[in-house]
């Protein structure tokens, strides 16, 4: 559309075109149009001179609008940094930025590696070539080099041809495969110190002007300031990241702390109380959160109690088990082991390093109390056999304190160890040849040997034991006799064991004549056979090796006849002495379980009948016939004397009876249902034949 204006406003379409906008060519055409009207002189001098105060006045709006965009993108740089998240994204905007507002066809930005010592490329904007987005450029290289060693900005229009920075065939390989020839380079400054380097960069000759180079410089500082405050957050979040871990250690520390400061106070609680080992593991357990247990000292494992000994601290056996050795004086007194803790905080292991010194504390409290009961006990069992006169009162009250009761029935039990892998005693009751009587009184072990009943190692039915026909003893292999230390340490063990059973069984323990003795109650139902028996099993597995326990037969009221225990001592003592001659060395019997020879075992008690043994002989070999011919009226023991007496023929049986071979058949049928199945066997067929003459004979002389 043509400009028309009056010939007196030459500025007029100058004016419309500065509002328009319109580019600087279009300038020409209101002189040009003038020129071509044949305008005169003085107007085509007005047009020029409007013509150039128009693009004056066009220059200084453009440069405003520059400045503005400039102001405004320095100004979202700004916001960018103050709400700072990601710094990556931060860089790419300030190069992006940057290279929009120059007018570069390639941004980039570099920052030093002090670790490598170099410099490499951080971000890029507009970059084609990968091998330039790779670059790591040496300390002093290029012209990045230059504006790190000097702080200033530099610009060059040809950068292959400018002697004035360092070149290499790297960076020079780099900048030629993206096709850069003119660049601007500004220092990224923190402080006093060279960060990096700002690049905007044509593929063309350039001139990079003032304003431009300056406006580079502000982006640069805001990348600056943008590293430097990312720096500051890290840090700043590793400060708090930091100090969040050291208060979890503080709060784990302090429930570590108060845990342990539970346990002390319930392991000083369990000590005045009287606790014992398994309420301390009890405790500990509900304190550390796991299976606490106590073994003694051949239950825990070995090779993880020698380690905790060496150390002095708990340690890990296994994967999830830890080991603290309970020991006193250098004795080990067992272990404390805690289960199913793979990882220890050294404060809980403390804690059990702690409940094992408290343990063993216990032990030993446990153990001087327990020496000082044995003790006891045994000066009372002292007391009943050495002073029978004693006032029955007094006994009953001692009794009493130890919680056992002398006017129930008991049995007297004397018990030998023996020598391992053989039959020999450890000079006990009753055991080494030719050893004289020796006691030891006040319940502790004594080491003096004793003998057997008289002095004789044996003695059998018939005359001594292991002798040829004309006396003649019988060659035999050579005892293996234990060296006196080992017989001191196994009578010690046995004394030990033999007074822990009887502190369970409310009875009584001690030492004497190189051996023990024990004085249990005898249960309703019981027997003093059987009674032995479980002891010498009982004592064998405490002490690790063979126990031989002789038994008395029961004694009705210790407290109200302490010489029948004293008798019953001697007793057992024979039995002891008489399982060892018949090799049943490590068993126990009663003199009933001898059968005929339990009647010169067993003596007769004071106040007891005369005959009171035969009776109770012929009771337990044929009571169980005599009560049936009482009951029924039959002749079953007739017909057992007639049977012996015929050498166990029926034929002959029924001719001295005068009946039918099938009633003798029938009657020796029912005697074996009554005898057992056994009763015709050689031994006890002896014991038979012994007792139906005892029963004839106790018949006689009226017993």
């Amino acid at each position: 559309m043509p400009v028309t204006m009056p010939d007196d406003r030459p500025e007029a379409p100058y004016l419309e075109l500065l509002v328009r906008g319109a580019p600087a060519e279009a300038y020409e055409r209101p002189v040009l149009r003038a020129r071509a009207d044949k305008a005169p002189a003085d107007l085509l001098a007005a047009l020029e001179r409007a013509k150039l105060l128009a693009l004056r006045v066009r220059g200084e709006l453009e440069g405003r609008r520059r400045r503005e965009a400039e102001l405004s993108a320095l100004f979202e740089t700004a916001h960018d940094l103050a709400g700072l998240r990601d710094l990556d994204a931060v860089l790419q905007a300030i190069v992006q930025r940057a290279r929009s507002l120059l007018g570069t066809e390639v941004a980039y930005l570099t920052l030093n590696d002090p670790t490598a010592g170099d410099t490499y490329m951080r971000v890029t904007d507009g970059s084609v070539s990968a091998r330039f987005q790779q670059l790591r450029l040496g300390m002093g290289e290029g012209l990045g080099g230059l504006v790190a060693q000097t702080a200033r900005p530099y610009v060059t229009e040809n950068y292959f041809d400018d002697p004035r920075f360092q070149h290499t065939h790297a960076i020079d390989a780099g900048v030629r495969d993206e096709g850069l020839v003119a660049i601007l380079g500004v220092p990224l400054l923190l402080g006093s110190g060279v960060i990096g380097v700002l690049f905007a960069a044509d593929r063309r000759a350039r001139v990079f002007e003032r304003e431009q180079i300056a406006l580079l410089g502000s982006f640069a500082a805001h990348a600056a300031v943008a590293i430097d405050t990312a720096h500051l957050l890290a840090e700043t979040r590793t400060a708090l990241a930091e100090l969040e871990a050291a208060n979890e250690i503080i709060r784990d520390r302090s429930r570590v702390i108060e845990r342990a400061s539970d346990v002390h106070d319930r392991l000083t609680e369990l000590v005045l109380r009287g606790g014992g080992v398994h309420d301390v593991a009890d405790a500990l357990a509900e304190v550390l959160s796991g299976s606490v247990e106590f073994l003694e000292t051949d239950e825990a494992p070995a090779a993880a109690v020698d380690r905790s000994r060496a150390d002095g601290h708990a340690v890990r056996d296994g994967e999830e088990d830890w080991v603290a050795a309970v020991s006193a004086g250098g004795e080990l007194l067992g272990a404390l082991v805690l289960r199913g803790h793979p990882r220890l905080d050294p404060m809980d292991q403390r804690t059990l390093e702690r409940a094992a010194m408290v343990t063993s504390l216990l032990q030993l409290a446990r153990r001087s109390a327990g020496e000082a009961e044995q003790r006891v006990r045994g000066e009372l069992l002292d007391d009943l056999l050495d002073a029978p006169d004693r006032e029955p009162r007094l006994l009953r009250e001692r009794a009493a304190r130890l919680r056992a009761d002398l006017d129930t029935p008991h049995v007297v039990l004397a018990a030998g160890i023996e020598a391992p892998d053989t039959g020999t005693p450890a000079a006990g009751p009753g055991g080494a040849p030719g050893s004289g009587p020796g006691t030891t009184s006040g319940g502790g072990p004594g080491t003096a040997p004793a003998s057997g009943p008289g002095g004789a190692r044996a003695s059998g039915p018939g005359g001594a034991s292991g002798s040829r026909p004309g006396g003649a003893p019988e060659p035999g292999p050579e005892p293996v006799r234990r060296r006196p230390a080992e017989d001191a340490a196994g009578r010690r063990r046995l004394w030990s064991a033999a007074s822990h059973l009887a502190a369970t069984r409310h009875g009584l323990a001690a030492a004497r004549d190189g051996g023990t003795v024990l004085l249990l109650p005898l249960a309703e139902g019981d027997t003093a056979d059987a009674l032995a028996r479980r002891t010498a099993r009982q004592l064998g597995t405490a002490v690790h090796a063979a126990v031989t326990v002789g038994a008395s037969a029961p004694v009705p009221a210790p407290a109200a006849r302490p010489g029948d225990v004293a008798a019953g001592y001697a007793e057992a003592r024979r039995c002891l002495a008489a399982l060892r001659v018949l090799d049943r060395a490590g068993q126990g019997a009663a003199a009933e379980d001898f059968g005929f020879l339990g009647l010169l075992l067993a003596g007769t008690r004071e106040g007891a009948p005369a005959g009171t043994g035969v009776q109770d002989f012929v009771h337990r070999t044929v009571g169980a016939v005599i009560d049936y011919d009482e009951r029924r009226g039959t002749e079953l023991i007739r017909t057992l004397d007639a049977y012996f007496a015929g050498g166990m023929s029926p034929a002959r049986t029924k001719d001295a009876l005068h009946v039918h071979v099938n009633t003798v058949a029938q009657r020796l049928e029912r005697i074996g249902r009554l005898l057992g199945p056994d009763w015709q066997s050689p031994a006890r067929s002896l014991e038979i034949q012994l007792a139906l003459r005892l029963h004839r004979l106790a018949s006689a002389v009226g017993y």
